[in-house]
């Protein structure tokens, strides 16, 4: 792409809607849409004041083609740090087509997908962490991803690594100039307090790592396994869970034969609640795919829901399926399903046996519900809340490349910290020094490629 192009793009979702906005950034902005806009009060766009908005009509030639809001952003003070026109229009598809084409005749390029965020940060305002935030904002479909979003735009990141950087580069100086006074045998850097900042360093991005298998969950939804035998009750629960009829309700075993996945908000965090085939040996060549795939389902879940039909399941055999899904590090919550149909007593005895058989210590919570009962299933969401702490006012990692980047300079730093204790020459610190600082400089676009750019944006929607 030609970033000296003025580009043109619709910035609001495709479709017919009440308003739409048509978005230019770039030198000519707004000497194109001046050519196609008549304000009502004779006011030239050119001869206003930035972040200023004038009333007017829009013409594709001498065609009047709505009424319009225009909106003048002046560089530097843009999203863009470019000169930025808004055009508020009416949301008919047909207008929204015909304005961008207007300008485009008038000499804007249609923008490539993220060309307006790449453009402010190439400009400088804002790092690539924020950048990406830009797209992970849009993305945001509960609170929790909502937060971390905010967090990464605002720089909470980039202020945790920030300081770090700057101080570790005046280190990388020092060192490397004592490799020009290497023959005089000069220290100019102090190794003990350069194995302090090491040691913060580490600490720093052991915390970020350590955070990204909660910000992860939280941005892509937290997986929630629904497991059982069949019959258990597991698809009349998602159905109450997501308040729908999501999955099919039979008393025939194996009706479900493969996965089903829907998402609930709860407490401001997004689950991905997955109901399975339920477990069990089979024959049946179809099912027993289905059970292959509840089992990859558990392997990948953060939290367990395993639903028993007490009538049909003994206590013993409940503890012991316990036991076997331990090694999936999951939370466990265990819910006796069908209480409906259960003799108060009975349900008294088989949670007793459970307590004998030690059930509490594998299990975060015992649920009894029925799983038509509104107060049951709502009782139940309430184990979900508390399950991930996101508000804590830290930095939560919730991008991939973020986390390879920070893996890669943890790995750095270790060697400096190694460096050190082993009295390594400077030339050989400078050099693991040097690779920190370039592995925390790709998170917030210090140090950055041409295909790391292209791989970030390509993801944007066009418009942003």
């Amino acid at each position: 792409m030609n970033l000296n192009d003025t580009i043109v793009a619709l910035s609001t979702a495709p479709g017919a809607a009440a308003i739409a906005s048509v978005r230019l950034s770039g030198e000519n902005a707004i000497g194109i849409t001046e050519q196609a806009f008549r304000s009502r009060f004779g006011k030239l766009l050119s001869e206003q004041k930035t972040h200023s908005i004038l009333l007017g009509d829009f013409y594709q030639k001498n065609t009047l083609l709505d009424e319009v809001l225009v909106s003048v952003f002046k560089n530097p003070n843009s999203y863009t740090g470019e000169d930025v026109v808004e055009i508020s229009c009416h949301g008919s598809v047909f207008i929204q087509q015909k304005i961008v084409q207007t300008l485009q005749d008038l000499g804007a390029r249609l923008a490539e997908p993220g060309e307006f965020t790449l453009r402010a940060f190439l400009n400088k305002k804002m790092d690539l962490a924020q950048a990406e935030a830009v797209s992970d904002l849009i993305a945001s479909e509960s609170e929790a991803a909502h937060h971390i979003a905010v967090q990464h735009l605002r720089g909470g990141i980039s202020s945790s690594l920030g300081e770090l950087r700057d101080q570790l580069l005046k280190f990388a100086s020092l060192i490397e100039l004592e490799l020009d006074f290497s023959e005089e045998d000069v220290a100019f850097a102090d190794r003990v307090q350069l194995n302090e900042l090491v040691q913060k360093i580490k600490n720093t991005l052991k915390n970020l790592l350590d955070s990204f298998a909660t910000g992860n969950a939280i941005k892509n939804g937290i997986p929630v396994a629904l497991v059982g035998k069949p019959n258990a009750g597991k698809s009349s629960l998602l159905n109450a869970l997501l308040d729908e009829d999501k999955a099919i309700v039979s008393e025939i075993e194996g009706t479900t034969r493969d996965s089903i996945e829907d998402t609930l908000t709860i407490g401001g965090i997004q689950y991905r609640f997955i109901d399975t085939a339920g477990l069990r040996q089979t024959d049946d060549v179809v099912e027993a795919i289905g059970v292959q795939r509840t089992k990859e389902k558990m392997e990948n879940a953060s939290i367990i829901l395993y639903v028993v039909d007490p009538q049909h399941q003994t206590p013993t055999a409940t503890a012991e399926a316990l036991k076997s899904m331990q090694p999936n590090n999951a939370t466990l919550l265990l819910v006796l399903n069908k209480k409906d149909l259960i003799k108060e007593s009975a349900l008294h005895s088989y949670l007793k046996e459970l307590d004998v058989l030690g059930v509490d210590a594998l299990v975060f919570a015992i649920e009894t519900i029925s799983a038509h009962n509104k107060e049951d299933v709502e009782r139940l969401k309430t184990h979900f809340s508390g399950q991930v702490q996101w508000n804590t006012g830290n930095a939560l990692i919730s991008n991939q490349r973020h986390w390879g980047a920070l893996q890669a300079a943890m790995q750095s730093i270790n060697e400096v910290a190694q460096g050190i204790q082993e009295n390594r020459s400077s030339d050989l610190l400078a050099i693991d020094i040097r690779q920190t600082l370039h592995e925390l400089g790709t998170i917030t676009g210090e140090v950055t490629t041409d295909d790391i750019l292209g791989n970030i944006f390509a993801n944007f929607c066009i418009g942003k």
